[in-house]
C-alpha cells in the first residue's frame, strides 16, 4: 500500500451534519419571511427530510400552506449549497491521516458533489495539507461523477503509482467502489453510523461491493500491515 485515496462525504465527514448545518442557515433565512422561528423551520425540514430527501424545500412551503415560485426554490438550493457549514471530521479522521502520513503513504480525496458546496466542506474541515490530491469530480465534469473511472485514472497518473499500489475508502456501494475494482486498486466499504448510504447495498452485484469492509478508520492500518 503506497497510496489512500479517500470518499468525502459519510468518510471522512458525516453529511448528516452537514444536512443540519444546511438546514439550520435555510431556516435562518426563512425565520423573518414566515415569521416563525427559526428552530421550527429547521425541525420542519428534518422531518420532511427523513420522510424523503426529495424537494425538501418544495414540500416545506407546501406544508406550512405558503406560496412559491421556482426561482425561490432554486435560491433556497444556492443558499444550502454555498454556506458556510458547521462540520467536523470524524473523531478516527485525523489519527489515521497522521498514522499514514508518518508511514509515508500518500493520500487524496475523490469526491462527487457540487464543486462549490465540496470546496466549502473541505475549507470548514481544514487539514488539507495532509493530502497530496485533491478530485472534485464536477470540476472534471458532471458526466465523470463517480462511478465513472476518470478520477481514479487522474488519481494514479498524478500520484505515478500503479493501481495495486492504491487503496479507495468510500461508503456508497452504488457508486465507489466498481470503477477501483475493475482497474485493480483495493476497495474498503467504511460503514459509519447515521451514514446516509448505509445498508444501501442490496440490490448490487458484487462487482460494486469492495473487497473489505471496515467500522471506522482506526481499522484500515490493520488491513494492509
Amino acid at each position: 500500500m503506497k497510496a489512500v485515496i479517500f470518499d468525502l462525504d459519510d468518510t471522512l465527514i458525516s453529511e448528516y451534519q452537514y444536512i443540519e448545518s444546511g438546514y439550520s442557515h435555510v431556516s435562518q433565512l426563512l425565520s423573518n419571511q414566515f415569521q416563525e422561528d427559526s428552530m421550527e423551520i429547521k425541525l420542519i425540514l428534518m422531518e420532511l427530510f427523513h420522510e424523503c430527501p426529495q424537494n425538501v424545500f418544495n414540500r416545506l412551503y407546501e406544508r406550512l400552506e405558503r406560496t412559491y415560485t421556482n426561482e425561490m426554490i432554486t435560491d433556497l438550493v444556492q443558499e444550502y449549497r454555498n454556506h458556510d457549514p458547521v462540520i467536523a471530521y470524524y473523531s478516527d479522521v485525523l489519527p489515521c491521516l497522521l498514522a499514514l502520513k508518518n508511514k509515508g503513504i500518500k493520500m487524496g480525496i475523490i469526491t462527487n458533489g457540487y464543486a462549490n458546496a465540496q470546496k466549502q466542506k473541505l475549507r470548514a474541515v481544514g487539514r488539507l495539507e495532509f493530502f497530496d490530491e485533491i478530485i472534485l469530480t464536477d470540476e472534471i465534469g458532471s458526466e465523470y461523477w463517480k462511478p465513472h473511472a476518470k478520477a481514479y485514472e487522474m488519481m494514479k497518473n498524478r500520484l505515478k503509482l500503479d493501481y495495486g499500489e492504491m487503496v479507495y475508502v468510500g461508503d456508497n456501494v452504488s457508486k465507489d467502489f466498481v470503477a477501483p475494482n475493475k482497474l485493480g486498486m483495493k476497495t474498503v466499504h467504511i460503514e459509519r453510523e447515521k451514514g446516509i448510504y448505509q445498508g444501501a447495498d442490496v440490490s448490487y452485484g458484487l462487482e460494486f461491493q469492495a473487497q473489505y469492509a471496515i467500522k471506522s478508520l482506526w481499522e484500515l492500518m490493520a488491513l494492509f500491515e
